[in-house]
């Protein structure tokens, strides 16, 4: 029943909630070139896709964030809804990295591109620090976060390791960087899979680390720091709510 649920009902909503929520962000960009409403409409299409998925993701640490600052959030990433859960439970307006080929979906891509979305291009050594240096740009210009997956890519189990683009756009930004770890949604849509099962997901924020002060020569430092926190995260128990 799970798999039907999700062939029949769960894929096909995701499809035209893309579709329809893809139109609004377009036609939205065309009044706010800011990038802020589309973000606000991402986030309400990120809930919508967790909806139809009969996902519940549930955010600890939040508190911790000041809804005023500007931070480098850095989380693990094992399932393509990783994004639609930190999407749904972070209030800050952030932009993130994509690969280049998801620029090429349509709807995706455009909201993607006129968001104000940063493409990579993980083929050129240049063109990634150029687009790393970029993102520190926006977030001094324009007092806004970044979410950046360090792995790399999705990974189909365990954490690999952490490159350290994240470290170098918050030690130019001047910000703090935040760790996250998604807990549970790769058990839900593991890579490769199709079959999007129900469940629930815990979003774990951890405590911000400062990087004012900091050098770009303390960027493996830092970013080994980062690997033990996340790591420390995804292994802790996940506790019962209480109803």
């Amino acid at each position: 029943m799970s798999l039907l649920r999700s062939w029949l009902f769960s894929t096909p909503m995701i499809v035209l909630s893309t579709i329809v929520m893809g139109t609004i962000s377009l036609i939205d960009s065309f009044f706010d070139a800011t990038g802020n409403s589309q973000h606000r409409v991402a986030r309400i299409w990120a809930k919508m896709l967790l909806a139809v998925s009969f996902i519940r993701v549930r955010a600890e640490g939040l508190e911790k964030l000041d809804p005023n600052a500007s931070y480098v959030f850095v989380a693990n990433h094992g399932s393509f809804m990783d994004i639609p859960a930190i999407l749904s439970q972070l209030p800050h307006q952030f932009r993130f990295f994509a690969k280049k080929s998801l620029y090429r979906i349509p709807f995706l891509g455009t909201h993607l591109k006129r968001a104000g979305h940063l493409p990579v291009d993980r083929s050129s050594a240049r063109a990634s620090l150029k687009s790393m240096s970029e993102g520190a740009k926006i977030i001094t210009g324009r007092g806004i976060s970044m979410l950046l997956f360090p792995e790399g890519g999705r990974s189909a189990k365990g954490l690999r390791e952490f490159k350290e683009g994240a470290v170098y756009i918050a030690i130019k930004a001047g910000v703090p960087v935040v760790p996250m770890a998604v807990v549970g949604m790769r058990d839900l849509l593991p890579m490769g899979s199709g079959h999007i099962r129900s469940g629930a997901v815990v979003l774990r924020i951890g405590d911000p680390i400062a990087t004012r002060g900091l050098k770009l020569g303390d960027r493996e430092e830092l970013t080994q720091r980062l690997y033990a926190e996340v790591a420390r995260m995804l292994q802790e128990p996940v506790r019962a709510t209480v109803r």
